[in-house]
């Protein structure tokens, strides 16, 4: 080696050359007209409806509203029959989203895999008829099984079994049933993709070790599925937290207040009462509820370390 190359310092690396600002304008420039869109329909409701939140508007009988800061929200914390629809609510999203529709959409994905093709193919036809059926039209249609003179006690009746107004006895229960009949073809939907990608020699090693079918199911297929099924946990709690035309058709919120959960609670305070600063602070305080909800499915679908 000659002393010129030994005492030649070595080259430093260049820096990357950063890329102009009118190269990131065009690259972004596709995305413009979806941000536009996105922030005219989407953000600009909701910044509107935070902003009416925090005042006294009212439909009628109002020449101007009044900024009155978070007494609406104090007004709700306050006020029972508010509590009174959050506790609904957690029962309602509970009993027909987290247990109803989830436990029985997996149930029926898990049969089919096993069933011949005609049983496949009636279940899954009947399963998803009462999924497209528009909200309304299901409320309705539930309406006639559960009234006192509907189908149910007809069975009942037929069967010599006592019959009840199931509608003015358990509410809450006829709404929350009605919600899985509606909603259990998405989760079945989802949860028959995520069964078809488990590799069948995985479940073929675990019967030839002996494992029972509630073994299976613990220990092999829900790890396995765990993010599809915080993925359809997730949406099943947000759809059924929004919940309105399925609940209003069949009771309206009653008798009295016994089914009337938050969707409900704010279409009374700002529609029938008026009051749309008041409903439109219970709505923020709904959206809160789901992005708590959120949250905590998003933290239990994180990969394991």
């Amino acid at each position: 080696m000659t002393a010129g190359a030994a005492g030649k310092a070595p080259a430093l690396p260049r820096a990357p050359r950063r890329t102009p600002v009118r190269t990131r304008l065009l690259r972004w420039s596709p995305l413009a007209p979806a941000t536009v869109l996105l922030l005219l329909f989407l953000a600009g409701p909701i910044g509107y409806c935070v902003f009416i939140a925090f005042t006294d508007s009212q439909l009628t009988g109002q020449e101007s509203a009044s900024f009155v800061g978070l007494a609406n929200f104090r007004r709700a914390f306050g006020d029972p029959a508010f509590r009174n629809a959050v506790a609904l609510t957690l029962v309602f999203t509970v009993v027909s989203s987290i247990l109803g529709q989830n436990t029985l959409g997996l149930a029926l994905a898990g049969l089919m895999r096993r069933a011949s093709r005609p049983v496949r193919s009636l279940t899954g036809a009947v399963v998803i008829t009462a999924w497209v059926l528009p909200e309304i039209v299901a409320g309705f249609l539930l309406y006639t099984f559960f009234e006192r003179r509907g189908t149910l006690n007809a069975l009942l009746d037929w069967l010599h079994l006592p019959t009840q107004d199931w509608l003015f006895t358990l509410p809450i229960m006829a709404v929350s049933f009605a919600n899985v009949w509606r909603g259990t073809a998405f989760s079945m939907l989802i949860y028959s993709a995520a069964l078809s990608g488990i590799p069948p020699e995985v479940t073929e090693s675990a019967e030839v070790d002996g494992a029972g079918g509630l073994r299976r199911l613990w220990h092999i297929t829900l790890p396995m599925i765990r993010r599809s099924v915080g993925t359809n946990l997730m949406l099943n709690t947000l759809q059924t937290l929004s919940v309105f035309g399925l609940i209003w058709a069949m009771t309206r919120g009653g008798p009295g207040n016994r089914s009337q959960t938050l969707p409900v609670f704010m279409y009374d305070q700002a529609f029938l009462k008026s009051l749309i600063g008041y409903g439109t602070a219970v709505a923020l305080l709904l959206l809160l509820v789901g992005a708590v909800f959120s949250v905590v499915y998003l933290r239990l679908m994180r990969e394991e370390v």
